[in-house]
């Protein structure tokens, strides 16, 4: 009777390690799923990879690596320009508000966010931040999906509330 009882309390345990660990491997693989199955997810996907960034003159300005973070959900940029600048983001589809957002943070202090959608194959971002003076300044950022594989950047700032715009950054990526 001893004996079956031991055998009993091993095999609840056994069934209860079994359990919690069936149950974590499920809820791990249920929490990635969302950002790999759901198209929003994947629409920016065309700007991952490792590129040689190019002004529109021909001219090198720098290099980026695009990667996928915490468990795809995540689009991590690293940008290293050839006069020492450098900078980083973050992109993700919020699902809640059914936008795109983008954290940018840089080696000179700046700070910037951006919200956007993906429409007509091009991912578009609006922001606004604050000048010197503390005046807005309104941020354009277009990702244009271009044939061979290519990438174009287009980064417009105005300060007029959007009467005019100026051209910050137009970058061309090409795959290295």
């Amino acid at each position: 009777m001893k004996m079956i009882c031991r055998v009993s309390r091993v095999m609840v345990a056994v069934f209860v390690i079994t359990l919690f660990y069936s149950v974590e491997a499920h809820a791990q693989s249920n929490n990635q799923l969302p950002c790999r199955r759901s198209p929003e997810f994947r629409q920016f996907d065309f700007w991952i990879g490792e590129w040689n960034v190019q002004t529109p003159d021909g001219q090198w300005a720098g290099e980026s690596k695009i990667q996928l973070i915490e468990g795809d959900c995540v689009i991590f940029e690293n940008y290293t320009g050839r006069t020492g600048y450098s900078g980083k983001s973050f992109n993700v589809y919020n699902a809640s508000t059914g936008k795109w957002q983008q954290f940018w943070v840089d080696n000179q202090g700046g700070v910037l966010e951006f919200e956007g959608e993906f429409k007509d194959g091009e991912m578009r971002f609006a922001g606004s931040s604050f000048g010197g003076k503390g005046n807005t300044i309104n941020h354009r950022l277009t990702f244009f999906q271009k044939q061979e594989g290519k990438v174009r950047q287009l980064w417009q700032q105005s300060t007029d509330g959007g009467a005019t715009w100026n051209v910050v950054f137009d970058g061309l990526y090409s795959k290295k």
